[in-house]
């Protein structure tokens, strides 16, 4: 590996952590010294990269900087493609149409053959047997969602019991048959799951919910056990 291919490496590397990663572990996943790590960082910092922290703290790299376009690799121009064609396949039609135009607009800025990779991926998404809720419903919890503001429905239990929510909710998962909302339900002062085929009579209230969707889900996860994405 060339300096500059590596250098693209390590940017690409700093993207995908949120928060500070430690020399070590960069050098380690990077194959080089810990010396060569420093030089490196001191580098792209020198070209203008907002490459906060220090040796011994972690390094994290800050918004406002970007570098010309990568090239793909055969496994990632597999993966653009796969993930597009499920959302394109499993989602409502506004994120579906949304994950089609980001495709082509990958395509479009790739060499032919790269792009001819990714026109003719032979990973293919099967026939969705989703039961979850109708398009307006779903975008109505994708806005509510990422504008934080609290749901109010009529929701039936497994038992087919109906009663009536308001909920914060923080995140919406994608099953192959199944769509369920995560939120914090003010009727039980704790965190549940609604499937959205169980919801009825669904409004977006006015009113935003008191904590940030950010924090609700960082204590959903610890709730569940589940480690956040770094």
């Amino acid at each position: 590996m060339s300096r500059t291919e590596r250098l693209l490496q390590l940017m690409q590397i700093l993207r995908r952590h949120r928060y500070p990663v430690s020399g070590a572990a960069l050098a380690k996943e990077l194959d080089i010294s810990l010396r060569s790590l420093y030089r490196d960082i001191a580098t792209l910092q020198n070209q203008g990269a907002k490459i906060a922290g220090e040796a011994g703290l972690g390094y994290v790299l800050q918004p406002g900087f970007t570098l010309p376009p990568l090239m793909f690799s055969e496994e990632e121009i597999a993966a653009i493609a796969l993930g597009s064609r499920w959302v394109a396949e499993q989602a409502d039609h506004k994120l579906a149409l949304a994950a089609r135009d980001a495709l082509a607009k990958i395509a479009a800025v790739l060499p032919a053959e790269a792009r001819r990779e990714l026109e003719t991926s032979g990973l293919l998404i099967g026939p969705s047997s989703k039961n979850g809720g109708n398009d307006e419903q779903l975008r109505q919890i994708r806005q509510a969602i990422r504008q934080q503001h609290k749901l109010i429905f009529s929701y039936q239990d497994e038992n087919r019991s109906t009663s009536q929510r308001i909920i914060w909710p923080c995140a919406l998962a994608f099953f192959d048959s199944l769509r369920v909302v995560v939120a914090w339900c003010e009727l039980r002062a704790d965190f549940r799951h609604f499937r959205t085929d169980r919801i009825q009579g669904l409004q977006v209230s006015d009113d935003t919910y008191p904590r940030s969707r950010q924090a609700l889900l960082k204590e959903w996860r610890e709730q569940q056990g589940i480690r956040a994405e770094r």
